[in-house]
């Protein structure tokens, strides 16, 4: 800079630095390039009118480090930010305001930009994306249709919260202990048609190719423990009444079906109403009522208490043609498993919990040890009043009950997940349309024969009030289906989203062969592929467009495809990818699943979308609550920018901890930090702001040994600390180097700027500006990571601690290797230590050379 400084004003330096580097384009990375490509990719944010806190930035702070230092090393990098845009917030703050969802999103992302770029994150900003341009959900559109035409994509009947006096759905995040957190009105569970992704057909997929991704353990468990793989066996009981078909369970343990006494249906289970009798007609009807009122948390919670009502029908146990009961029972969902269940109360603490409770008998069929604490269930051991598995280890008798089953048509060994379809619809304005619209089966049938036609023979219908409609998929060129002008953004009161309020943009001549679309309050234009269509209302989940959004970033700016071949081959999946740990499950999952999707199809050319994943730890309030506004605890980094700096924000957050550890904020531990950068500026200049005295110009000068020693020690440490993301080491090398500098008279220049080389990564302002300073053109970004000599990193002197009787009691720098008796001549010569040896008499000597000498005296 121009102007003179005589301390280190942050105010002036790292704004006009940012600058150059927007100017200079200094970030921006070159798909094709000879250099090692390294990508770094952050969980983009939901640009929230709340702005950023500072734990928000920590994650960024870790990735900008590494790419800074991958790029000194000679590395490509590709460090880009975008937002993920689309939500509920955003609709949320529409309907009370009357501001559109685009402007309003449009506003928070330009705060979120500007608090971003003041503490110089190293992005190529011109790779900046955003999920609700219609530039970029094109291309989520685009995908949408690929899961459709691989049939991976259907319509179904699901249960959502609806609420009667609001006259909309709402999300599980807005019923508390059911009722409506605004207004607090009751809701109700009510059945309405969603899309649903097909995500149960990649199952072992997903799980198999977890072991050879570089994740944390504990996030490749939750994966594991969501996806729920099961072995186990397929049951038919058949029904008393014939006409009904079986009642299928899946059951981990068929070696227990002797001891099944009852059996229970969830209350939406489709032969719920069949089964239940005329008497006990009223008492489930009222129990499945109050069932619908339950998230499904609530229901299968194992603390609760069990409920249920018998539905009058019987079930034949297929193993011994014994007349079980059917019962309707809340603690069974649909959607685990086929939603009935056989129960063996002798076996399974909930089970056992339920028959006690309504007097059903309890079978003992395993004569085993005994687990659970006040309920003692065996669970292994030899089986017992199970006929032809008698005597067999319960472990052998499930494939011989597997395998009986599948002689005699009555089940088969089989597996099962947890994992469930992927709910894909929202009934809201603000999110992606689906590039759908519905016709008649007529209409349907007769595009499908069409010459040219590639519509499958079997479409994705719909049937309501007698009348079935079926999906048809806007062509490629017709994307992207954009969202309309609405006026208003409350829900339509049909369950639908406002978008049904729309009568212009919702009832539609529709051209199938070029995906043209026309009001249909005008005339049916000319030709026979115009169809009547009515288009989709639900909108895609916030989930669709960070599905994909790693992709892009490799070629945003492409109008023909959502990434060229060439790009996607050249950068690949993000070497390392740095997010909250709330992400374990569902996004990655989602994204894993796209991924693979597009793989099959050919249009990535790798098989996992994240290599390496680090989630940061959680940057807790002063108090150590999480931040809140509700809590006001929230630290806004503005204005820890504005009072110590952008570098002196990103130094502490690196230095409270290990990055994935829970860290409270302490505003007295960012003062240290910020007096760590203002010695770095007094040790490099003087207070005119030149060069400082001490650093040694002169040609071939050096450090004494211990120093250049630590320097060389330094360079390697805070090399690999970074690869590791041990910042906080790192820090503490850097800051313990400056010591040992500012303890010598003169340091070589080189050394110097070694150590800013090696700051600049943590703190890129201050380290930019003291090397023009210090007289070094081009910038520091430029400058190639320093090197270090394997040689020098052998100490030849180490501290040695004296110690009398376990006290410390003084220290001296020695040689290394000092032999045992030099080692007690300078404890006797030491004024610190001499004293306590005095007319003592040395019963016991511990040494360990170069760390300690202790003395053990009476």
């Amino acid at each position: 800079m121009a102007t003179k400084c005589k301390d280190y004003q942050f105010q002036e330096i790292e704004p006009h630095w940012q600058s150059f580097w927007a100017r200079s384009g200094s970030f921006r990375a070159e798909t094709g390039s000879a250099r090692p490509k390294f990508y770094a990719l952050d969980m983009f944010p939901y640009p929230s009118g709340a702005g950023l806190h500072v734990g928000h930035p920590e994650g960024y702070v870790a990735t900008d480090i590494v790419a800074r230092r991958r790029r000194a090393a000679g590395s490509n990098v590709l460090h880009p930010m975008g937002w993920d845009a689309f939500g509920l917030p955003a609709e949320q703050h529409a309907v009370k305001t009357g501001t559109h969802p685009a402007a309003n999103t449009r506003a928070n992302v330009e705060n979120f930009r500007r608090q971003i770029k003041s503490l110089g994150f190293s992005y190529d900003w011109d790779r900046e994306i955003d999920t609700t341009d219609p530039r970029y959900f094109r291309w989520t559109q685009w995908i949408f249709l690929q899961l459709f035409r691989r049939g991976l994509a259907y319509v179904d009947e699901r249960p959502v919260w609806w609420c009667p006096e609001l006259r909309t759905v709402l999300a599980n995040e807005e019923v508390v202990d059911g009722r409506s957190e605004v207004g607090g009105f009751p809701v109700e569970r009510r059945r309405l048609r969603q899309w649903v992704l097909r995500i149960t057909a990649y199952a072992e997929r997903l799980l198999a190719d977890l072991k050879d991704l570089d994740w944390p353990d504990s996030t490749k468990r939750m994966q594991e423990a969501w996806i729920g793989r099961s072995e186990g066996a397929e049951v038919h009981f058949q029904l008393e009444n014939a006409s009904l078909g079986p009642l299928t369970v899946f059951t981990t343990r068929p070696d227990t079906l002797f001891g099944c006494t009852y059996m229970v249906v969830a209350p939406e289970h489709p032969l719920a109403d069949a089964l239940t009798t005329s008497a006990q007609g009223e008492a489930v009807e009222a129990y499945r009522r109050k069932a619908a009122a339950k998230s499904d948390l609530e229901r299968t919670d194992l603390a609760k208490e069990k409920t249920g009502v018998a539905t009058g029908s019987f079930a034949i146990n297929p193993v011994n043609g014994v007349r079980v009961p059917v019962w309707v029972a809340d603690y069974v969902v649909m959607g685990y498993g086929t939603g009935a269940i056989m129960a063996v109360p002798a076996h399974d603490f909930r089970d056992h919990e339920f028959a006690l409770k309504y007097g059903l008998p309890v079978i003992q069929v395993i004569d085993g040890k005994a687990e659970g604490a006040g309920i003692q269930l065996a669970l292994e051991g030899r089986m017992i009043n199970s006929g032809f598995l008698d005597g067999s280890p319960s472990l052998e008798a499930r494939k011989l009950a597997a395998d009986w089953l599948a002689a005699h048509g009555a089940g088969r060994a089989t597996v099962t997940y947890k994992l469930r379809d992927w709910l894909f619809s929202r009934q809201r304005y603000w999110g992606e349309p689906f590039p759908i619209v519905w016709v008649d089966e007529a209409d349907y049938r007769r595009a499908a024969s069409a010459p040219g036609s590639d519509l499958p023979p079997e479409p994705v219908a719909f049937s309501e009030n007698g009348r079935t409609r079926c999906a048809l998929p806007l062509p490629d060129s017709a994307l992207p289906l954009e969202l309309p002008a609405v006026e208003s953004y409350l829900p339509s009161g049909t369950g639908e989203s406002p978008l049904a309020n729309v009568p212009d943009w919702l009832e539609i001549w529709f051209d199938f062969k070029t995906g043209a679309a026309v009001s249909a309050s005008r005339p049916k234009p000319a030709g026979e592929s115009w169809l009547r269509a009515r288009r989709e209302t639900n909108t895609m989940p916030q989930w669709a467009g960070s599905c994909w959004y790693y992709l892009r970033f490799t070629d945003p700016r492409n109008p023909a495809a959502f990434a060229s071949p060439e790009a996607l081959r050249y950068w690949g999946a993000p070497d390392l990818y740095i997010g909250g740990a709330e992400h374990a499950v569902l996004h990655l999952l989602y994204a894993r699943f796209w991924h693979k999707v597009l793989f099959d199809i050919g249009a990535v050319p790798f098989p996992e979308p994240f290599r390496r994943l680090f989630h940061q730890g959680i940057i807790l309030g002063e108090d150590g609550e999480k931040m809140s506004k509700s809590r006001g605890n929230v630290v806004n980094p503005d204005s820890i920018v504005a009072s110590h700096g952008a570098d002196t924000l990103r130094l502490y957050l690196m230095f409270l901890g290990p990055l994935e550890a829970m860290k409270p904020w302490n505003p007295r531990g960012i003062e240290g930090v910020h007096r760590f950068l203002h010695r770095v500026w007094r040790f490099c200049l003087d207070e005119e702001g030149r060069p400082a005295p001490r650093l040694d110009a002169a040609p071939g000068s050096s450090l004494p040994a211990e120093p250049e020693r630590l320097y060389h020690e330094t360079v390697r440490k805070v090399g690999e600390d970074i690869e590791a993301l041990r910042f906080n080491t790192a820090i503490s090398q850097l800051m313990m180097l400056l010591n040992a500098y500012q303890e010598v008279p003169l340091v070589p220049r080189a050394r110097v700027l070694g150590f800013l080389q090696l700051l600049a990564p943590f703190a890129p302002h201050i380290a930019e500006e003291l090397w023009e300073r210090l007289g070094e053109r081009p910038s520091i970004q430029e400058s190639p990571w320093p090197s270090f000599d394997p040689a020098r990193l052998i100490a030849t002197s180490a501290t040695l601690v004296f110690q009398v009787n376990g006290r410390h009691r003084g220290d001296q720098s020695v040689p290394v290797g000092l032999p045992e008796t030099e080692a007690l001549r300078l404890a006797n010569a030491h004024p610190k230590v001499a004293p306590h040896l005095a007319g003592k008499t040395v019963k016991k000597v511990i040494y360990v050379p170069g760390k300690v000498l202790n003395l053990v005296v009476v």
